[in-house]
């Protein structure tokens, strides 16, 4: 047992590259080595921005044997009636490169089939290792590849060496115009001359020596201390982000934190504008009180030592001092402008090519959020809900918000603050936006939640219309995280509303495009597709929610609650008479498809059910009404009963159409009861 390891030497490589590039190399490397027959131990990966490298212990030096057995021809076709080979038979064994003797018969669905067993002798590691990793490394992708001089290899950046080493062996690659060799290199700046790395596991101490610590886990707790005593020594806390943590990692071999400060008088301006700029430009980590209000200093990381570490320290406040003037410029300008004087720059701006400008996106948003504040019950919010959505996107033409446009809806809300806006206006234009992605939050005002659901409403039809319906994975449009809020907004509000009624109610902002059925339909599937992930992830079984998603209903609060009742009912005692009374009805309904009843035909059986069947649809609407789905299912397993009473007293399929129809007609009608929860024919019983 040898270890294995390969190391791929860059240019500095982007950041974002560096973890899927590193994956996928494993991945290759593993897979490669398994489909060689070749176990191993563990795999450890390490990465710099200069370097992927993948690390296998205990790599098997030599394949096992492999013996496999190979069907040829039917034994019929292989051989003659006097048991002599045929053409079929020859040509199988010398194909196989195999004589007579070499014959097994094997039986085979049935029939039997000449076989042959080969013996395939285990080839030495070392000879192996050469060709899999050339075309690992040749097959590695990026996001971005650029043209490497004029070698056909496509990569990020160009490859400046590969160490390649089984155990104290160089395995002799061959890449572009690198060989593979046992010398990496240590810290661009703080590093002299090649590091010769002698065997696998000597790799990580061979690099620390030359300043570069290879193990990501151990650069990230490394720099998070080393952030978290910095903060201490200044009464400060550091809010964690880990995506600013997990990229500056990422930038750096050899990191040293340092604490800055930038001028007081840049704390006038909004502290997301001050944050947004620290970390999108600079990567810095701010700095907050014990009361989370932002302080006028930062912590940065270094890619090197802490020698001449106040004239980093210097250079870097410079940097930011510039950047928040630039921050506050932008501010100060903004703020002279009331938000309403953007609407006619919003006429040059476009939305989407064929469905206008953001300046006609407005305009439809004010009209369905008028008509939102009316369907949805908030008549009372309807004034400050339009000025919402008349302000909502003229934020997107500051100066602030062209340079940040991160900050889109953010700054909406504190220019139209400092310019005497409600606070509910204000909020709700911030809140439009929401959610954002997924596990944010939802806007907490009317206003918010009337124009956020107008703005996605409206997206979603628009693209639906054009034909821009996501298909698989694809979703260049983010339809789904557009559909993701709408959902979660009415599960939220308790808006039972149909669904197919807020499409046509955002479609009326549209005079040139329309929907049509099929693609309304498309939208409201797009949409309780949304509602099913939903509730999968919150533990409800796939078949409770598939019979209520199966139903017609469109109304997203109300299937909830369906989906909650028909859960809790399926470990109540009465569920199997629920089921038991669904499925003798079901089984026969379905022949009677469209009869009519014929109340004058009606035996006394007949309309004994018929009276229990109006009963029973009376409470079973009312409940409905009342949104009490648990009541809703008790009633229905009562239903059994005059079900059960029915049966032993007639016989459905009678030989007279007439009564027969009408029999059918009742069981029809009692399915429609049903159907008022769910399709019970999607429950899977006794699982």
């Amino acid at each position: 047992m040898r270890d294995l390891l390969l190391e791929l030497g860059f240019e500095e490589l982007p950041a974002r590259f560096i973890q899927g590039a590193l994956q996928q190399l494993a991945e290759a490397i593993t897979t490669g080595l398994q489909q060689e027959r070749l176990s191993f131990g563990q795999v450890q990966t390490f990465s710099t921005p200069r370097r992927l490298a993948v690390l296998v212990e205990e790599l098997q030096e030599q394949q096992e044997d492999l013996i496999e057995e190979i069907k040829g021809p039917p034994l019929s076709i292989a051989r003659d009636e006097q048991g002599q080979l045929t053409k079929a038979g020859l040509g199988f064994l010398r194909s196989q490169k195999a004589e007579e003797k070499d014959i097994i018969i094997k039986s085979f669905q049935g029939a039997d089939y000449l076989y042959v067993r080969k013996e395939v002798r285990g080839q030495k590691t070392s000879a192996l290792l050469k060709p899999l990793l050339e075309e690992i490394i040749a097959n590695l992708s990026f996001p971005k590849n650029m043209r490497w001089g004029d070698y056909d290899l496509r990569y990020a950046r160009p490859l400046r060496w590969i160490v390649a080493l089984y155990g104290r062996e160089v395995i002799p690659l061959e890449v572009g115009p690198l060989k593979a060799g046992s010398i990496s290199w240590g810290h661009r700046q703080l590093s002299s001359g090649p590091v010769v790395i002698a065997e696998p596991k000597a790799y990580l101490a061979a690099l620390k020596e030359h300043y570069v610590l290879a193990d990501a886990q151990e650069r990230r707790a490394a720099i998070w201390q080393q952030i978290q005593e910095l903060a201490r020594g200044q009464d400060a806390q550091v809010q964690q982000d880990e995506r600013l943590l997990a990229e500056v990692v990422n930038l750096v071999e050899y990191p040293t934190a340092f604490k800055g400060e930038f001028s007081p008088e840049f704390l006038a301006v909004p502290a997301e504008v001050l944050i947004t700029s620290m970390k999108e430009h600079q990567r810095y980590f701010p700095l907050h009180d014990a009361q989370g209000n932002l302080q006028a200093s930062f912590i940065g990381v270094r890619n090197g030592a802490d020698n001449h570490l106040d004239l980093v320290i210097k250079g870097n406040e410079k940097v930011l001092a510039a950047r928040l003037a630039d921050a506050k410029f932008f501010y100060d300008e903004d703020l002279k402008v009331n938000l309403e004087d953007h609407l006619p720059r919003l006429e040059r701006v476009v939305f989407q090519e064929k469905l206008g400008t953001m300046g006609d996106k407005v305009r439809r948003l004010e009209k369905l959020t008028a008509t939102l504040a009316e369907l949805l019950g908030h008549r009372e919010h309807l004034q400050t809900a339009l000025r919402t959505a008349r302000l909502a996107k003229c934020d997107l033409v500051t100066q602030m918000v062209y340079e940040f446009p991160e900050l889109q809806g953010i700054m909406g809300e504190k220019y139209a603050l400092a310019q005497g806006e409600e606070p509910a206006v204000a909020a709700g234009i911030r809140e439009h936006y929401m959610p954002r992605f997924a596990g944010d939050d939802l806007p907490a005002t009317v206003e918010g939640t009337l124009v956020s659901l107008a703005d996605k409403l409206d997206t979603l039809v628009g693209y639906f219309a054009l034909g821009r319906i996501p298909t698989g994975s694809q979703d260049p449009f983010a339809l789904r995280r557009q559909a993701q809020g709408v959902v979660q907004m009415l599960r939220r509000g308790g808006y039972s509303i149909p669904l197919r009624e807020l499409i046509a109610a955002a479609e009326q902002g549209y005079t040139e495009h329309s929907l049509g059925e099929e693609k309304t339909r498309a939208l409201v599937e797009f949409l309780l597709a949304r509602l099913r992930v939903i509730l999968l992830e919150q533990g409800y079984s796939y078949d409770t929610i598939d019979a209520v998603l199966a139903a017609g209903d469109e109304r997203i609060y109300s299937l909830e609650r369906k989906v909650e009742a028909l859960s809790a009912f399926r470990g109540d005692v009465l569920f199997a008479d629920l089921i038991t009374g669904f499925e003798r009805v079901a089984n026969l309904a379905a022949k009677g498809a469209g009869a009519e009843l014929e109340p004058s035909a009606l035996q006394p059986a007949d309309a004994a059910f018929r009276q229990a069947l109006q009963a029973a649809a009376e409470d079973c609407r009312s409940l409905v009404d009342q949104g009490d789905y648990q009541g809703l299912l008790r009633r229905l397993a009562e239903l059994r009963g005059p079900i059960d009473r029915f049966f032993d007293e007639v016989l459905i399929m009678d030989q007279d159409p007439t009564v027969r129809g009408n029999r059918l007609a009742l069981l029809n009608q009692a399915l429609g009861l049903y159907r008022l929860c769910g399709d019970l024919h999607l429950v899977v019983v006794n699982k």
